[in-house]
Order: structure tokens, then C-alpha cells, then sequence
């Protein structure tokens, strides 16, 4: 077999898809059954979306024609030159993905993929023996701890392993506490951390109509709402934020949204994602290439998580094609630097208090710088 991939979510299904297409012979392991749902914004730019047309996956939802950033004061509206970016549920999208495999003869094998074992020609996982695997098994993907490629392991929260630490009692100076950096930080340190919390993601679907074209984001102190036409009498909310609390609290720093909302009937459970920063040291062990969330994740700010993916997947098939995967890293850096560079500035902006309340006055004061950016995006 040419490729094992790990993981039957939006990016492992196209990286199968594209693999298959491309003559390669592809085995995709996934423990879930289909449709599998996940917490997010369930929008897809434009681009994304032709070129998952390209790859044969039939998709339904609304279409929306660009961005509206609103605060309690200002708004400011960003609409695509590319042509529209589609909302779909993310069950509907992975049932789509799910289709293309089957009409492909892709296997999907649900099982876990457990340990995995490489040599300089194959790696074994899950009783399946290929020349590559593709690692998409996602935010927290348990494959890039366990080959080491998580550059901060204490990001990832409860999957953080616990290890028995032996005791200190050196005293109310204590030199080891220094030593090990657990004294009390000055102020500045203080002020620093304060700005990298850990941010989350709550979703809740509501029946209503739809009352724009657009895909609109609610920016308040708490963090961020975003509200995307999936169907034609059903909207999908995300709320981001690094606060505490529930998706109806959070609702509340959102009055004009939450007046949209009064009438609507919930649809489903709320869900919800996180911590959403992940880092990584590398996406590249031996003959294991990671690709989506679990090769590293910014922020859900500017939403192009599944466009990253779908431009990532095509340069991991090409590399394994070529038999080259040591190319990967460089291809991963090169198509997703720009996406990375947006979100991470506008995050670290997101996270200065003298600057987050002017996000979006900068936008409705320069229209034309943020339609270039939301363009670059799409």
C-alpha cells in the first residue's frame, strides 16, 4: 500500500481523496463512525470549496458573499471578488467527504491506530503496512505526541501525561523553586501571560433564517461570535473566547446578536473545541507526515482552517509521490505561511487590551485595507 491515512475528518478524507485520484493506493483508519460533527465555523472561503469540486465532493449548503465585522458601535462589510464562499454544516460536509471515499473505493477501516512502527521503507499502524502515513487526527492528534512533535505537550491539557515529580522543601527562599522558574513573576511576566490565555470554541446551531449574505463576526471583550448561514433556515454560532462559561453566558457580551437570537430555537447540543493553539516542532518523522489541525494550529480568528488543510493535503500527496516526504516541511511553510501570518497578527492584536477595542474601527476607517485582507484569505 502507498499511504495509510490517519484520520477521516475534513483533511485526512481529502488527503485520501486526492491520493486516490492521483493512482496511489490508500487505506483510512478512523475509529468514528460517519457523519462525525466537530465544534466550529462551518464556513468554507471560496477557494476551498472549488477545489474540493475539483476533487468530486458534491456539496450542499448556503452560499455567502463575504465578511461583516461589527462591534457595539461600528461595522464594516468585506465582500468576495472570487465569487462565494459556501456554509455547510460540518456533518453534512464530512457525509460528503465520506461519499467521494466510498465512490472511490477507499476503505475506511474503524479502528484506532494505536502504535506505530517505521523502518526506512514502510510504518506499520493498525495492522496495515504502508510506504507513508498521513496523520490527520487532529487538534490534539494523539500521533504527534507519540512521535514527539508537539513543541509544547502542556498545551494540550488534559492529555498532558502526568509524571511523578520528586518533593522540594528547600525553604521559604527556596533555591530550586527559582531554580525551576516557579517563584512569582514581576510584573511584567505577569502582564505577558495575561495576554496568551488559552482560547476555546462553543458552537450552537439555531433555526432562523438567515438575515444576511454575509458571514458576520460580533466582536466584543470576551472575544469573538461568528454567525454563518449553513441552510436556508438555519444559522450556525461560534463563539471563541478564552473565558470561562457557558455558550449562553457568553451570548450575553453579544446583545445584538443575542436580540437576533431572541425567538430561535436551538438546534442540537451546544459543542465545543479546544485549547485551539497548537504548536509543533516539525510535521515530518521518518515516513509520518502530519497534515490539518494535528500539523499545528493558530487560531480560529480568520476561520481558513479546512482551506489550510486542503492546500497542505495536495502538497503532502505530491511529496509522497515523489518519494520525497524530507520536501514537506518547506511545502507546509510555503502554502500556509500567509494564513498564519494574518492570524497571527490579528490574534496578537486580539490579545492587547489597547488594541483589541480597535479592531474593528481600524477596519470601518480603512474598508479597503480590510476587503484586501479578507480577499487574500478567500
Amino acid at each position: 500500500m502507498d499511504l495509510l491515512v490517519a484520520g477521516a475528518g475534513p483533511a485526512g478524507a481529502a488527503t485520501a481523496i486526492r491520493a486516490a485520484l492521483a493512482g496511489l493506493s490508500v487505506v483510512v483508519v478512523e475509529p468514528r463512525s460517519a457523519p462525525i460533527d466537530k465544534a466550529c465555523g462551518e464556513g468554507i472561503a471560496h477557494s476551498a470549496a472549488d477545489y474540493l469540486t475539483r476533487l468530486g465532493v458534491e456539496l450542499t449548503g448556503r452560499p455567502f458573499h463575504g465578511i461583516r465585522y461589527l462591534d457595539a458601535v461600528h461595522k464594516v462589510d468585506a465582500r468576495f471578488r472570487a465569487g462565494p464562499g459556501l456554509g455547510v454544516r460540518r456533518t453534512t460536509l464530512h457525509q460528503a467527504l465520506t461519499d467521494r471515499l466510498a465512490e472511490l473505493g477507499v476503505p475506511v477501516v474503524r479502528t484506532r491506530v494505536g502504535p506505530i512502527i517505521q523502518n526506512t521503507t514502510s510504518v506499520t499502524a493498525a495492522g496495515h503496512t504502508a510506504r507513508y502515513l498521513a496523520a490527520a487526527d487532529g487538534l490534539h492528534s494523539p500521533i504527534r505526541r507519540q512521535l514527539g512533535l508537539a513543541r509544547h505537550p502542556a498545551a494540550d491539557g488534559p492529555h498532558t501525561p502526568i509524571h511523578r515529580q520528586p518533593a522540594v522543601a528547600d525553604g521559604l527562599h527556596a533555591s530550586i523553586r527559582r531554580q525551576l522558574g516557579l517563584g512569582r513573576p514581576d510584573r511584567s511576566t505577569r502582564l505577558s501571560s495575561s495576554t496568551s490565555d488559552v482560547r476555546r470554541g462553543l458552537r450552537q446551531h439555531f433555526f432562523v433564517s438567515p438575515w444576511t449574505d454575509l458571514v458576520e463576526v460580533y466582536w466584543s471583550q470576551l472575544g469573538e461570535a461568528y454567525v454563518t448561514p449553513v441552510a436556508e433556515d438555519l444559522v450556525g454560532v461560534a463563539i471563541l473566547t478564552s473565558a470561562r462559561g457557558s455558550f449562553e453566558s457568553h451570548l450575553d457580551a453579544f446583545p445584538a446578536l443575542k436580540r437576533r437570537l431572541h425567538d430561535a430555537r436551538p438546534a442540537g447540543a451546544v459543542m465545543g473545541a479546544g485549547p485551539l493553539r497548537q504548536r509543533v516542532r516539525g510535521r515530518v518523522a521518518g515516513r509520518v507526515l502530519l497534515v490539518g489541525d494535528a500539523a499545528g494550529y493558530v487560531d480560529a480568528l480568520t476561520g481558513e482552517g479546512i482551506a489550510v488543510a486542503l492546500r497542505t493535503s495536495a502538497e503532502l500527496v505530491e511529496c509522497i509521490r515523489n518519494d520525497r516526504p524530507e520536501d514537506y516541511e518547506a511545502a507546509w511553510r510555503r502554502v500556509s505561511w500567509e494564513c498564519r501570518f494574518l492570524t497571527g497578527s490579528l490574534l496578537w492584536a486580539r490579545n492587547r487590551p489597547l488594541l483589541a477595542p480597535r479592531i474593528v474601527p481600524a477596519a470601518a476607517l480603512l474598508p479597503g485595507v480590510y476587503s484586501t485582507i479578507v480577499n487574500r484569505l478567500s
